[in-house]
């Protein structure tokens, strides 16, 4: 009896330790946890690695995993894995998911009432799961269509996030087609446009029947407006409510130089983190939000000097502003029970991180962490997971090794994240004691807001372009490195790489007009395919076009010859007698 009594309680005791370790079943962590930084007693495990530009994410019941790649391939757009022997390594990779159309910028990968929704750039598609069955069959429908092809605002911001309340909704942003609703679209000055009629079918989120088949905008309701750019997109079932951390706004310096200085520009406006209630307005195009200032201000192209403020009882306000340009991609309330209890109901936000920082270093490239309280946030932001970028000061936005996107939990409790450019995907697994997880732990992540990646720059001693530039370099730098970085290889993402391009080397009329005239229709570079804008830059004088033009040919491994003022005049009054 005493035996079986002591057996009982050493049972017990077996039980509550795992409970409060969260060690049960779990496999161990790569010995440096994959290259990340993580909290004390958290371990990381790369459950796989380079299988193609991983987004979104979902993670199933019995722990399959299936992610959203950016673009389709001959195999499929989507991937799926399993980890048949627990040892945190995905044993079967299976690609699946051919649709139809081509675009790249697929972003969603959702699980809801047994079917994954995944999206490209235009389509959000759903296909059944087939319960202990990997790869769906292939029996893919078409949920929403979006025509931007013929939208004439035109195409930014199209990726198609998605994610569902507990009536059978869908929620999908509809982004806003330019930058800030100007009469020409990032040009130095061009005034905005009031009312803005973009903001008819964009620069909101949507509401749709998640079961219903074949629908267009019309088919749904705008839930909330004023709403620039979100990919991090999230429906907290215990508020029952919506929340975005959204992108803020381009290059302030670059469109109004006497307006804000390029660390201002560095530093604003804020990447918002908002809770959104039915019939929201959160201010774009006529307002952003000043993290600093902890106001939302009167963008320049609608008068702003910095201090204007928005009518608060008019315009919503976030709970957080984060700094610029981290890009919020993902963002997900954690509802397991293998963490320590501070992070039950909390935010988790992957910031995918900056392309447009210069002269300062990119900025973001992490996954935060936000402690909520009856749905607000009860602390500060935290750093939870670094060590994607592989460094620490990054100059350009593909220098970075790995770029955080996707953020999706397991049925154990266990994080998952993506790497959009390694294709890597992360579990994230705590194996400490709950009981004992504190001060300690968060102060050594603290540390972590200091490294070049991630702190406030110093105006003077972070900038990277202490050097004196002239020509066609400065030029390059004030109104190209935004975009196509300072290496001219482009952000691996949206903008394709100058460095030994056949755009670059090519026909020099070409090029010219790419400048004077712009870009609004995908391109294909190297055999990818790009669709975000280049917008025109006829603003310039045909003796800087030609120097930026020349320092670009002749640099960033291009070796071809010199374009001249009169070569841009000429193409200028071309262009000129066509109107």
């Amino acid at each position: 009896m005493q035996y079986i009594l002591r057996l009982r309680l050493l049972l017990a005791v077996v039980i509550l330790f795992s409970q409060c370790t969260g060690r049960k079943g779990l496999p161990p962590g790569d010995p440096n946890n994959g290259g990340l930084f993580l909290p004390g007693n958290f371990e990381a495990v790369i459950v796989a690695d380079s299988i193609g530009s991983a987004r979104h994410l979902a993670v199933t019941d019995n722990g399959d995993i299936y992610v959203k790649l950016r673009s389709t391939y001959p195999e499929g757009g989507n991937v799926a894995l399993r980890d048949e022997d627990n040892d945190g390594k995905a044993d079967i990779i299976k690609k699946f998911g051919k649709y139809v159309d081509e675009e790249s910028y697929g972003t969603a990968m959702r699980i809801y009432n047994g079917y994954i929704y995944f999206s490209s750039a235009s389509t959000v598609y759903r296909t059944k799961l087939t319960p202990g069955q990997l790869v769906p069959d292939d029996n893919i429908e078409v949920v929403l269509t979006d025509d931007f092809r013929h939208d004439p605002h035109g195409y930014q911001h199209i990726a198609k996030p998605v994610t569902f309340d507990e009536n059978g909704n869908m929620y999908v942003p509809f982004g806003a087609p330019s930058d800030v609703c100007q009469v020409m679209d990032r040009i130095p000055e061009s005034p905005g446009q009031m009312p803005c009629p973009e903001l008819e079918e964009h620069g909101g989120i949507w509401k749709f029947d998640a079961n219903k088949l074949n629908q267009t905008i019309k088919d749904g309701k705008r839930y909330a407006t004023g709403i620039r750019s979100a990919v991090a997109i999230h429906w907290n079932h215990k508020e029952n409510c919506l929340y975005i951390v959204q992108h803020g706004r381009d290059d302030l310096h670059r469109t109004w130089p006497a307006k804000y200085t390029r660390w201002q520009s560095a530093l604003l406006p804020s990447e918002e983190f908002l809770q959104i209630r039915e019939g929201a307005d959160a201010g774009w195009p006529y307002y952003y939000y000043d993290q600093i200032q902890q106001k939302k201000l009167l963008n320049p192209e609608y008068g702003g000097d910095g201090k204007t403020e928005a009518d608060s009882s008019k315009y919503l306000l976030p709970m957080i502003g984060f700094p610029a340009h981290w890009a919020p991609n993902d963002l997900f309330f954690y509802t397991g029970d293998q963490f320590p209890e501070r992070y039950k109901n909390g935010a988790f936000i992957a910031f995918h991180g900056s392309t447009i920082r210069g002269p300062y270093s990119q900025s973001g490239y992490f996954v935060g962490f936000v402690p909520f309280k009856d749905g607000k946030p009860s602390g500060p932001w935290e750093v939870f997971a670094d060590g994607f970028s592989g460094m620490d000061t990054i100059v350009n936005t593909s220098d970075a090794a790995g770029r955080p996107m996707g953020i999706a939990m397991g049925p154990d409790g266990s994080l998952y994240i993506s790497d959009s450019k390694r294709g890597r995907i992360w579990r994230i697994m705590y194996k400490g004691d709950k009981q004992t997880f504190g001060a300690a732990e968060l102060a050594a992540m603290e540390k972590r807001k200091m490294v070049a990646h991630i702190r406030t720059p110093d105006e003077v001693a972070d900038n990277l372009e202490k050097g004196e530039m002239a020509g066609g370099e400065k030029i390059y730098s004030m109104y190209c490195i935004a975009c196509h970085q300072k290496d001219g290889k482009g952000d691996n993402s949206r903008f394709p790489a100058l460095d030994s391009s056949d755009w670059v080397n090519g026909d020099p009329k070409r090029l010219i007009n790419v400048l004077l005239n712009g870009l609004n229709e995908p391109i294909k570079v190297s055999g990818r395919t790009f669709t975000g804008l280049m917008p025109k830059h006829s603003f310039l004088s045909d003796t800087d076009i030609a120097l930026v033009l020349t320092y670009i040919r002749q640099n960033m491994n291009n070796k071809s010859g010199p374009i001249t003022a009169e070569e841009v005049a000429r193409e200028r009054n071309k262009t000129s007698a066509k109107k």
